[in-house]
């Protein structure tokens, strides 16, 4: 059986973009031998948040916090959390969310039955993320407004 410790666990990957600057580890579900259910690992500096405030159509996802005192903006507005915490995210509007440093939290994903295709949605910025299985060319971002007609070149 395949282990890590998200206390103390390495954390190889690095965003550094301004505001979302962070340390983490993706995959780790993948490296357990899970297929249908994600965790990643990350590590917030004070101020940094994980990803711009969005959420999902097709997957659930959960927060745990594991050390600091992290920020959550959900829905109902911006508030603290402390070690321990567990937070789900369903599917749809209601399940918004953006985390915010500091800390070390995990953040856990049903991945979708059978590597099923995602919709992300970040209503801050307008956008849509298309998210199918394994990412590849089809893995795109774009506004509503450059939205077309469904018969538009046909």
């Amino acid at each position: 059986m395949q282990r890590f410790n998200v206390l103390t666990g390495e954390l190889p990957g690095r965003q550094d973009r301004s505001g979302y600057a962070w340390r983490g580890r993706g995959g780790v579900a993948r490296e357990l031998g899970l297929r249908w259910f994600g965790a990643s690992v990350y590590e917030l500096p004070a101020g940094q948040w994980t990803f711009p405030y969005h959420y999902h159509h097709g997957v659930e996802e959960w927060l745990y916090v594991v050390a600091g005192a992290p920020s959550l903006r959900d829905p109902a507005g911006e508030r603290a959390l402390a070690p321990g915490e567990l937070v789900c995210f369903p599917s749809g509007p209601d399940g918004a969310h953006a985390v915010r440093g500091p800390g070390r939290v995990v953040m856990f994903s049903g991945v979708g039955a059978a590597g099923a295709a995602s919709v992300s949605v970040y209503p801050d910025s307008d956008k849509l993320g298309v998210r199918p299985p394994g990412g590849g060319p089809d893995r795109l971002d774009f506004r509503r407004g450059d939205a077309v007609d469904y018969w538009d070149g046909e």
